[in-house]
């Protein structure tokens, strides 16, 4: 491995360890008590946490930017996969890594807006070449065809199970059958992840459809411990795994 590409092959090797794998969604934390809700996530086993940024233009939601990535960070070494719903990312990309980012992930919906200043192939190396592992979103609605071109330009797919921009929506079974389709395009190498509505009931069908990665808000921050609520999913997805 040369230094040039240490920390993004560094970061998918990390990840692809653990698979599959449930993912935090930092969206519903307490940010009030940060540095403990991340030091309860770590005790609880999870190997890695999520973090949505939203624009507010491309999702009717905003939530947060860098200095929430960077206060993260300092909390701690978990890989931090970073879920871009803006629009026109590009210009924000040096930034979001500087500020503690391992993974980031884009919309393609999002890069092919009218007012995006850049095409889905420059962002994707431009998150490349800030050494920083590169994933590409699409919504429900979205063929899953449209990620084709890119796939050669990828570390991770993330499968959104509802319509970007909020948290604690209902899984949408369709999904599934969007999941098996991808695994069956990309093979083994580029993660799959899914995001929306995971919790018991769906973390089992997800990882047999062929996810590895799982972002999970609701089933775990609406619990008092973060440990059961690990244990629970993790017996969820061993059930098929």
């Amino acid at each position: 491995m040369d230094s040039a590409s240490s920390r993004r092959q560094t970061t998918i090797e990390r990840l692809r360890r653990c698979r599959p794998a449930i993912l935090p969604s930092l969206l519903l934390c307490d940010f009030t008590n940060l540095q403990r809700q991340i030091a309860q996530l770590e005790e609880a086993g999870y190997q890695a946490l999520h973090l949505d940024v939203m624009d507010g233009r491309f999702v009717p939601n905003f939530t947060y930017g860098m200095t929430i990535v960077e206060a993260v960070r300092r909390c701690t070494q978990l890989p931090l996969d970073v879920h871009l719903m803006m629009v026109d990312p590009l210009p924000f990309i040096p930034a979001f890594v500087d500020a503690g980012a391992d993974m980031l992930t884009v919309h393609i919906e999002a890069i092919r807006a009218v007012d995006a200043s850049a095409s889905l192939d420059e962002t994707l190396r431009e998150i490349a070449r800030c050494d920083c592992g590169v994933g590409i979103a699409i919504n429900p609605s979205t063929p899953f065809e449209s990620i084709d071109g890119c796939l050669g330009l990828v570390d991770l797919v993330l499968v959104m199970s509802v319509q970007a921009g909020f948290g604690g929506q209902a899984f949408q079974p369709v999904a599934l059958e969007r999941l098996s389709a991808l695994r069956r395009r990309l093979g083994s190498e580029i993660l799959l992840e899914v995001d929306g509505g995971v919790h018991e009931a769906t973390a089992g069908p997800c990882v047999q459809a062929g996810a590895d990665l799982l972002v999970a808000g609701s089933a775990i921050f609406r619990q008092t411990d973060y440990g059961i609520a690990h244990e629970q999913l993790q017996r969820a997805m061993a059930v098929v795994s």
